[in-house]
């Protein structure tokens, strides 16, 4: 590693250390004072009225001295102070000198399909057997009770996908969820949404002499998902076959022979009709451009994710038109590249009229997603986008922005407050609100804290 790239490396590290010591000095309770579980005194079947505070509404501007008003599940009031009718006997939440903005969404994540990344018991991150895989469920092994969504909606993260690892072309098919329910099935909002495509070459089973097997190569892996797309074509064009057969039959006739179910086939089939996007992830442009062409052959409905390293193809990808999930801006730049490039990536592809959402790529580290955010407006990209790809974009890609995006009447009632810019590391969440309901900030690691910080 380079001086300079260790020397980002080390930047980025102190700098998520220091936000999660600033909130947590900022948020840290009195020696006796009442954990916020146990001070949380707000009834969803009332209205609330949120007052005072700084409205991020994300579609209509800031609001400096604004109104939200929760009713229920949603959202029935936005706007500025003496404008909004607050219902008698709401309950009143005073937002003087706070922030108030839409629940932040997270366009990756793992949460759910890992605990602990050393015990392969707590693991259901990819299923490894074989690379196309599309009929692999994440909503099948997401865990609900882990202990990693109470850390990250601490810091105003209410929504996610989730994903399989990047291992396999072809991993299955991700899920959107909230972070907050009675069980899986109340927080797995869209069960299959959506499927990853991955091409950035570490999808080559090509780890050693020993264990290679098919693709260890790039053409390999293209080779293998054109025949996975051809075969699943062929399957409809037997099941199309037989249903005419049956369809003409007449009366003593035998009934056609039926084609054999094939699930990994079938699960392609939504894709391949357009009827669900294709995630395409790739880093390098020559990767980019043959994953992209790929997508095309096929008609696929495709959204880019990754780019970290694309630089030189940002006007072509422009010309896409298609929405981009952003890499990680913490990623080292290539050695020939500017120490800013990979910072700068989402304020140039928003610059050119790209529809950008950041995502954390993570199971631990999803409460940091601001923070990428924040890194992004320092080397370029504009505050207010910063905040609509937190938002109102990855609300957009994933087609909830009608309930989910934005502070605006009738959709779903996913609020925070903060004390703070949210993108700033020193600003600590004071409430979470998840569909009107409002969310106690405790987790692991509070009840750590608030256990042993004042040992002698």
């Amino acid at each position: 590693m380079t001086k300079a790239k260790s020397c980002l490396a080390i930047m980025a590290s102190l700098l998520l250390a220091l936000a999660a010591s600033a909130q947590q000095k900022t948020n840290a309770p009195a020696k006796n004072a009442a954990s916020p579980a146990a001070s949380t005194a707000i009834d969803p079947t009332k209205p609330i009225a949120i007052t005072g505070g700084k409205l991020l509404t994300i579609t209509h501007g800031t609001i400096e001295n604004g109104v939200v008003v929760i009713e229920n599940g949603k959202i029935a009031a936005v706007g500025a102070a003496g404008s909004v009718k607050v219902p008698a006997g709401a309950q009143m939440i005073d937002a003087k000198g706070m922030t108030v903005y839409p629940g932040l969404i997270d366009s990756e994540t793992h949460l759910g399909l890992t605990e602990i990344n050393a015990e392969r018991m707590t693991n259901d991150l990819v299923e490894p057997s074989d690379e196309i895989m599309p009929h692999m469920h994440v909503a099948d092994a997401f865990h609900a009770e882990t202990a990693l969504i109470p850390v990250s909606r601490y810091n105003g993260v209410t929504n996610a996908i989730v994903a399989p690892e990047s291992r396999d072309t072809l991993p299955g098919q991700d899920s959107f969820i909230q972070l907050s329910g009675a069980d899986a099935s109340e927080m797995l909002l869209i069960r299959d949404i959506a499927m990853p495509l991955n091409f950035d070459g570490s999808q080559r089973r090509n780890e050693s002499f020993a264990t290679a097997q098919y693709p260890q190569t790039r053409m390999g892996m293209a080779a293998q998902m054109r025949q996975a797309f051809v075969d699943a074509q062929g399957y409809v064009q037997k099941w199309d076959e037989y249903n005419r057969k049956k369809a003409a039959m007449k009366a003593g006739e035998s009934a056609p022979t039926a084609p054999g179910r094939d699930l990994k086939l079938e699960a392609l089939l939504p894709y391949l009709e357009g009827k669900k996007p294709v995630i395409v992830r790739a880093e390098e442009p020559n990767d980019v451009e043959t994953a992209y062409a790929l997508g095309q052959e096929f008609k696929l409905r495709m959204i880019l994710n990754g780019l970290t390293h694309s630089q030189a193809i940002y006007d072509k990808i422009a010309g896409w038109k298609l929405p981009v999930i952003l890499g990680s801006i913490y990623a080292e730049p290539k050695q020939w590249a500017r120490y800013d490039s990979v910072y700068k990536m989402p304020g140039e592809l928003a610059k050119r009229g790209v529809k950008i959402a950041f995502a954390s790529f993570d199971a631990h580290q999803v409460r940091n997603l601001p923070y990428a955010a924040g890194f992004a407006v320092a080397f370029g990209l504009p505050y207010d986008e910063a905040m609509k790809a937190l938002t109102l974009y990855p609300a957009q890609i994933w087609g909830v922005d009608d309930k989910l995006g934005s502070l605006d009447v009738g959709k779903t009632a996913n609020v925070v407050v903060a004390n703070g810019d949210p993108l700033d590391v020193t600003t600590a969440v004071t409430h979470v609100f998840i569909q009107g309901r409002e969310i106690p900030l405790v987790n692991r690691q509070t009840e750590l804290r608030d256990q042993y910080q004042n040992k002698p």
